[in-house]
């Protein structure tokens, strides 16, 4: 999926608007990661200046050039995490000509979220690697990504024929917390209590507890259940970006929480009026 050929490269800021904090209404938790149609990913516009870009991007520190990479990107209004998958229809000509020089390369790209509202994208994005793809008669691709390593955009390359940027590495520092797997476990119950109310809710059959968490260690874990997080991109992103597992974890605890609170008054309102949608 390409974004619309009227739009021009977006600018980039290291933190989106995100909300000062989550509107604790229900999420959509899904075990499976969302396709996305093409009419979800039309964005309205895009802004794009090197010289903003390199104001916000270049530290006081700057990484040292042996750290940096270059990586050609593709601006999404979605985020993806480490481990998730992803399916992709290109069609617009120059993520096309960026999916053929990759075919032939590493298969690996940048895939950075992009707001709609804003028309800016976010400073720290996933590593996407095609794991399927299938090229038709038209020269479109349908693509299976599936996320790698983060990294944070610290200066723009080009933007033509597709944006290309000089990226460093995003890895999580070492935690202080020493019950890491106790605090997964927790935000595991709470996952699967609100796919539970939600399935009700819904009028979906009950099903026995899942293992969601398959004896992941909590950092992957801790992707995993940001991944589940639809239609909170603002708040994905702000999960994307911590570099403390711990951090990543409580902060997804207590999302949970909240959804699971607005869940538990929702059912108790259904048992009072069953006929109530």
């Amino acid at each position: 999926m390409a974004l619309p050929s009227t739009v021009s490269s977006p600018s980039f800021k290291s933190t989106p608007p995100y909300l000062s904090a989550f509107n604790p209404k229900p999420l959509h938790l899904s075990a499976t990661y969302r396709s996305i149609n093409r009419r979800s990913c039309k964005l309205l516009s895009f802004r794009c200046s090197s010289s903003s870009f390199s104001e916000k991007h270049h530290n006081a520190n700057p990484p040292k050039s042996d750290d940096l990479v270059e990586l050609p990107l593709f601006p999404l209004p979605l985020v993806l995490f480490p481990g998730a998958t992803i399916p992709l229809q290109i069609f617009e000509f120059r993520y096309r000509v960026m999916m053929q020089t990759l075919l032939q390369s590493d298969l690996r790209f940048g895939v950075v979220y992009s707001d709609a509202v804003s028309g800016s994208a976010a400073g720290i994005g996933c590593v996407g690697e095609i794991v399927k793809h299938e090229r038709l008669v038209d020269d479109r691709f349908f693509l299976i990504c599936k996320g790698q390593e983060r990294f944070r955009v610290t200066d723009l390359v080009r933007t033509k024929p597709y944006l290309v940027a000089k990226v460093t590495w995003l890895e999580d520092r070492p935690s202080g917390e020493e019950n890491l797997d106790e605090l997964a476990n927790e935000v595991e119950v709470l996952m699967k209590e609100v796919i539970r109310l939600s399935n009700r809710l819904n009028g979906k059959p009950d099903k026995e507890s899942q293992d969601l968490r398959k004896n992941q260690f909590p950092t992957p874990f801790s992707f995993f259940v940001g991944s589940t997080f639809e239609g909170a991109p603002m708040e994905q992103q702000a999960l994307l970006e911590l570099e403390d597992t711990a951090a990543r974890l409580k902060r997804e605890r207590e999302t949970l929480r909240n959804t699971l609170n607005y869940l538990t008054a929702a059912s108790a309102v259904k048992d009072v009026f069953p006929s109530q949608p």
